[in-house]
C-alpha cells in the first residue's frame, strides 16, 4: 500500500501535453477503450480530473465521471490542461492525504484514491496518445507507482470495483509501461 505522497505533476503535464496534440479530425477516432472515441475519451479525462480534484479536497460530487462524446466541454483544449494541473496541485497539499476519499461513491483511505487518480491520467493519456499516434513519455515514478497499486491481476475477477478489463498477456520482461497497460486489459501495441 502506498505510503508516502506522488506527485501528480509529471504525469498530468505529459498528458496536457497529449491533449494539445489531439486535432478535431481526430475526435471521431476509435480509441483502446472500447465503445469510446477519442471525444468520448476526452470528456471522460474532463469528468475524471474534477472528481479526483474534489477527492483530494474532500469535497463532495455528485455523480462520477461520464464518457460520453456528445457531452465534450467545447472548451476542453483549455479546461483538461487547467484542471490537469489543479488535480497535482490537490493532491500536493498535505491533507489530501490524510483519511479517506471518495469518487463515485467509492471511498478508499487517500493514499489509495491518488495512486488510483495517477493510474487514471497515465492510463488514459496512453490511450489518447495511441489513439491519435502520439509519441508518449509517461513518467517513470508514475509507472512504478500504478504498477504497484493494480498489482499481478491474473484475470478479469481479480478486478477492483470493475476498474479494468480482461488481463492482456504481457512479457515478464515487457517494458514497465507494457506491463501496466496488460495487467488494465489494453494491448500495449494497439493502433487505431
Amino acid at each position: 500500500m502506498q505510503t508516502t505522497t506522488l506527485d501528480l505533476g509529471p504525469q498530468a503535464a505529459e498528458t496536457s501535453r497529449i491533449v494539445a496534440g489531439v486535432r478535431d479530425d481526430q475526435l471521431c477516432h476509435p480509441t483502446p477503450c472500447p465503445d469510446m472515441n477519442v471525444a468520448a475519451l476526452l470528456d471522460h479525462l474532463v469528468g475524471l480530473t474534477v472528481a479526483f480534484r474534489l477527492a483530494a479536497e474532500k469535497t463532495a460530487f455528485d455523480g462520477g465521471p461520464s464518457a460520453d462524446a456528445e457531452h465534450l466541454a467545447p472548451d476542453w483544449r483549455t479546461r483538461l490542461p487547467e484542471q490537469l494541473a489543479a488535480l497535482a496541485a490537490a493532491w500536493r497539499e498535505p491533507s489530501a492525504w490524510e483519511g479517506e476519499a471518495e469518487v463515485a461513491g467509492v471511498r478508499m483511505p487517500a493514499t489509495a484514491m491518488a495512486a488510483v487518480a495517477l493510474d487514471e491520467v497515465l492510463v488514459h493519456g496512453w490511450d489518447l496518445a495511441v489513439a491519435t499516434g502520439q509519441p508518449y513519455r509517461p513518467d517513470p515514478v508514475a509507472v512504478q507507482a500504478c504498477r504497484e497499486m493494480i498489482g499481478d491481476r491474473t484475470d478479469a475477477t481479480d478486478e477492483p470495483d470493475g476498474l479494468f478489463g480482461p488481463v492482456f498477456p504481457v512479457p515478464a520482461d515487457a517494458p514497465d509501461l507494457d506491463r501496466l497497460l496488460g495487467q488494465t486489459g489494453r494491448d500495449p501495441g494497439w493502433s487505431a
